[in-house]
């Protein structure tokens, strides 16, 4: 059936788009001075455009929200800009983009913070973990905990940025609160040990991750709102007790807001047991799913229903063109490591398109 076909037009909250294939957020490390998108930026993301839709790599609502060397903000004149060259890029491709807003919370390094502050967190535990900085990998610093009094600033930090995303062209914000940064260190019991209305209670530790995706849905439009979730990844040392409970409150009281979607990574299921399918049905809005995904797994979920779209990561960064290469079942190429972080055009706007025939079946 053509409805649930991988390669149709779908609409996602007030966005047509031309199929559901959506280019996952994927952190580069090539910001320009002040931490602007540059040129060459706006040429990779326009190379890429026959995505249904871009999700832009994670972008800082703030200084105090930088964990990685070069990763670019959206939170000054000079990087609503440099945004602006980037959306008008892929715009003019026909292409649809929405801006990813991140505080990476507890997952920094002094060297990237104003005056050398300590990362902030829910509570002052120091993960596991390791940020790119000063051209190397090295262990994250020691967080603080955050006060009560400070966190309505963050609040409207990210609905400042959300405002930002809107006048540097983007069609849309997606609100960071997977992967272990500070609205997922909020949510788990691994990095929250909080005992005010931020921590304790599943209803308590929900709470800032409703109230960001709240403000941001306010200032831009539920309809051109969506957040990321990572319910059980592990990533940069994060754990919660009680993952299933706590997701499906969470994904309940955003379902009330009438958020365009909720993207979930989704770790394979034999890792931790976790009901995604379930988490699905819990929200009225778009679902769309990411981790791992090939083409055949992607056409065998939007045909089933079990997601509406699929992100795809790791492919775009080798296959600009992989919408078309999934279309024609063409062999995908193979990214090259060594560029993933920092640097220049190698590895980043010099991946060719698919010449070769279409494999057969």
């Amino acid at each position: 059936m053509t409805d649930y076909n991988l390669f149709q037009p779908y609409s996602l909250g007030d966005l047509q788009l031309a199929n559901r294939v959506v280019m996952s957020p994927l952190t580069r490390n090539r910001a320009g001075a002040g931490l602007v998108p540059t040129e060459m930026m706006a040429e990779y993301y326009a190379q890429r455009a026959d995505a249904g839709v871009i999700i832009s790599e994670a972008t800082q609502i703030s200084r105090q929200g930088q964990g990685y060397q070069d990763t670019p903000g959206i939170y000054t004149p000079e990087q609503i800009d440099g945004w602006r060259k980037v959306t008008d890029a892929v715009h003019a491709k026909g292409g649809r983009m929405i801006a990813q807003l991140w505080h990476v919370g507890r997952v920094s390094h002094v060297d990237l913070q104003e005056g050398g502050a300590a990362p902030v967190a829910p509570s002052a535990i120091q993960p596991n973990a390791q940020t790119f900085v000063n051209n190397g990998f090295a262990p994250v610093s020691p967080p603080r905990a955050l006060e009560l009094d400070e966190i309505p600033g963050i609040v409207e930090e990210y609905r400042q940025a959300a405002a930002n995303a809107i006048a540097a062209g983007f069609d849309g914000v997606e609100v960071h609160a997977g992967n272990g940064y500070l609205l997922d260190q909020f949510a788990k019991d691994g990095a929250n040990t909080r005992t005010d209305a931020y921590g304790g209670s599943i209803e308590n530790r929900a709470r800032l991750v409703v109230e960001v995706t709240a403000v941001v849905a306010a200032q831009v439009g539920a309809a051109r709102t969506g957040i990321r979730l990572s319910p059980i990844s592990m990533a940069n040392d994060i754990a919660t007790s009680d993952p299933q409970a706590q997701f499906d409150y969470l994904v309940d009281q955003l379902d009330t807001l009438k958020i365009a979607y909720i993207h979930v990574f989704e770790v394979p299921t034999q890792v931790a047991p976790f009901d995604y399918v379930g988490l699905r049905r819990r929200f009225s809005g778009s679902y769309i799913a990411n981790q791992g995904y090939d083409r055949e797994r992607a056409i065998a979920a939007i045909a089933e229903g079990r997601a509406n779209l699929v992100a795809f990561g790791r492919p775009f960064i080798a296959n600009p063109d992989l919408v078309e290469r999934m279309k024609r079942g063409v062999p995908l190429a193979e990214v090259d490591p060594s560029t993933l972080y920092g640097g220049g055009a190698k590895g980043y706007t010099d991946y060719p398109v698919a010449t070769a025939p279409a494999v057969a079946g």
